[in-house]
């Protein structure tokens, strides 16, 4: 970066400029991470390992954050060591995490799509792998639908889903673990900009909430699916969308308990990334 460009970014005009052009990034590091500025969104995110890039989703709903991934069933770091660049972010606005920028109320899940893309822009990679873990599912089928092109081959481990008998279970699980805090250190966000983010987010699907079933059905990305059955993650959606996606495999289920079947379900994912996975980036 050259000089003049180091004093403008370093100037209160910098936000204005990138807000107007959001294609312009700035990096900065601080204590606790990397971050990386896009108008007025900043992400904190990790990148590390050699390999074909994987970007790595963590779960934990909207406080999604890289702190999730301490209870992640297995951790893609330690599993898949030395074959692949991992990359992760904090969600934007995760109260678990350092990322911030707008509650974008009319687009919450294109507002997060935005992150990750421009985040895989700033680092320069155009084609990547995806492991998604709870939230992470809805997130990777939005990213094969605005970036069919750029998604070779993704993961969704526990998708959450919606639950006819408990059509609230998110919504209602998000205002309280997420909504309080945030409008406690956010003044600026409000309870009924709250109300219709969270309304918009989790209210206006009975499928996986980013994508028809008819983009499912029609969807040429390879994706293995890792079913999970709580709550938040119900096995029918997950089983649903793996049947009609026509290039999805499924995992054994369930894979998770007893904690025996973890690495059976490991080799299964490090299998099915290593057959899809490009010989260059």
């Amino acid at each position: 970066m050259d000089p003049v460009r180091r004093n403008i970014l370093a100037t209160g005009a910098a936000a204005t400029a990138m807000a107007a052009a959001p294609q312009i990034f700035a990096q900065q590091s601080a204590p606790g991470g990397t971050f990386f500025q896009r108008g007025p969104v900043r992400i904190r995110y990790e990148d590390s390992g050699t390999g074909y890039p994987l970007l790595i989703l963590p779960g934990g709903g909207v406080n999604s954050s890289i702190a999730s991934m301490r209870t992640a069933p297995f951790n893609p770091n330690e599993e898949f060591k030395g074959e692949y660049r991992f990359i992760t972010a904090d969600l934007r606005n995760a109260i678990t995490g350092q990322s911030t920028g707008p509650l974008e109320i009319d687009r919450p899940w294109d507002s997060h799509a935005d992150d990750q893309l421009a985040l895989m822009d700033h680092l320069g990679i155009r084609k990547f792998m995806v492991l998604g873990y709870c939230i992470g599912g809805p997130f990777i089928w939005n990213l094969i639908k605005r970036a069919p092109d750029r998604i070779v081959a993704a993961v969704l481990s526990q998708p959450v889903g919606f639950r006819p008998e408990q059509p609230d279970a998110l919504y209602d699980s998000s205002k309280t673990a997420w909504a309080p805090e945030l409008m406690k250190r956010r003044p600026d966000i409000t309870p009924d900009m709250v109300e219709k983010y969270l309304t918009n987010m989790w209210r206006k699907s009975d499928f996986v909430f980013t994508v028809s079933r008819e983009f499912v059905r029609q969807c040429q990305t390879p994706v293995l699916i890792m079913p999970d059955d709580i709550p938040a993650h119900p096995y029918a959606v997950a089983m649903e969308s793996a049947m009609l996606a026509p290039k999805a495999e499924v995992s054994l289920f369930p894979w998770k308990e007893p904690k025996e079947r973890i690495p059976l379900a490991v080799r299964q994912v490090r299998s099915f990334l290593r057959a899809h996975r490009p010989a260059t980036a």
